[in-house]
């Protein structure tokens, strides 16, 4: 298949100008890498970019599902409160606070505490676990809980959280709309904007694969990433839950979110890129192909086992079964063969320390 010259020139304007291309070298980028050759360069180029501005280590955030109750009815999501056949569970603040306590034990430098939007955890009570976690363990502490008020964000960063995910799931403001009854992008980029005020290392992300998604949404996703200039970037394929309006719709491709991962690689050289559980969920060996086109973090579930398989976001999760003790041996082996190690510490973003020698 014949690639355009415009791939060709996009791919050099991104290697030599890191994190400042535009949408329209995005999409050129994404167009272009359905050619083979085409793609497996920029595979490649976003592989540089990440020894480059990453180095070689591969970060662990351990994730605590702590409740799977939601307010929202998501069309992509199998916590959607419409979803009546789904056990709900909350984790009690006890339960969570040893959980953390444990990845710490194990050597993980991050946890990440993530649940649907769930209003019986007020702020007030999430804020005592952050700050037991915090003064317990040292860990860095990552909240992932949805859109909640300014000053709910800034309680828990009072108390200790030091990184907030809120994937904006999709550019596209009708798309958002139509999957996400009774909000909006607005409101979504709102929050971001109140999480990045208050201090926090944002994280947000798409999903690639959405039902009505085209490549020119998903290049407004990368480019909005870059806009948000984002220190987390969570990138994974839509899968379809069986009790959710999308039941009947396909996935999305692991190709297509290779390469969206790999772009956004180029868009945010000095962001953490997961290589997602959903890619390892259709794809065997997905996250390891994600770790070889830009991706630097996997997020293992260290919480209670007997929770796990009721945080249906998607279904035919991996690692639902498995200790973390399990988990941790099994990832140091996947990391190893890549010729990778495991990350030390709390795995900041080194952007700060980029754009300092960038703007002396």
């Amino acid at each position: 298949m014949y690639v355009p010259e415009t791939f060709w020139a996009s791919l050099e304007r991104a290697k030599r100008r890191p994190g400042e291309i535009d949408r329209e070298t995005i999409l050129s980028l994404m167009e272009g890498s359905v050619n083979i050759v085409a793609r497996d360069a920029l595979f490649q180029a976003a592989d540089e970019l990440r020894h480059r501005y990453m180095g070689d280590e591969v970060h662990l955030r351990g994730i605590i599902e702590f409740s799977n109750n939601c307010v929202r009815n998501c069309h992509y999501c199998g916590l959607r409160a419409a979803n009546t056949g789904l056990p709900r569970y909350r984790m009690s603040s006890d339960e969570i606070v040893a959980t953390a306590e444990r990845a710490a034990r194990l050597g993980f430098g991050t946890v990440v505490l993530q649940s649907g939007e769930d209003p019986v955890w007020d702020a007030p009570a999430l804020a005592e676990v952050v700050h037991k976690i915090k003064r317990r363990t040292g860990l860095a502490i990552t909240l992932s809980v949805g859109d909640r008020s300014r000053e709910d964000y800034a309680l828990w960063r009072e108390a200790g959280a030091d990184r907030y995910l809120l994937k904006h799931e999709t550019a596209d403001p009708e798309l958002f709309r139509r999957l996400r009854p009774g909000t909006t992008l607005a409101g979504r980029l709102t929050a971001l904007r109140h999480l990045r005020e208050l201090g926090y290392q944002v994280g947000s992300g798409n999903i690639v694969g959405l039902p009505g998604q085209t490549l020119s949404s998903l290049a407004d996703d990368v480019a909005l990433l870059q806009e948000l200039d984002v220190e987390m970037a969570g990138i994974g394929p839509f899968i379809p839950h069986p009790q959710t309006p999308l039941a009947a719709a396909s996935p999305g491709a692991v190709d297509l979110t290779l390469r969206v991962l790999a772009v956004t690689r180029l868009a945010v050289p000095w962001a953490h890129l997961p290589a997602t559980t959903a890619l390892g969920t259709i794809d065997p060996e997905g996250r390891q192909k994600a770790l070889r086109c830009g991706a630097n973090v996997v997020m293992p579930n260290v919480g209670p086992t007997e929770y796990r398989p009721l945080y249906q976001i998607y279904p035919g999760k991996i690692c639902l079964s498995e200790m973390a003790e399990k988990c941790l041996s099994c990832l140091g082996r996947m990391v190893q063969t890549l010729g990778r190690t495991i990350g030390q510490g709390p795995g900041d973003s080194p952007k700060p320390r980029f754009q300092q020698r960038d703007n002396g």
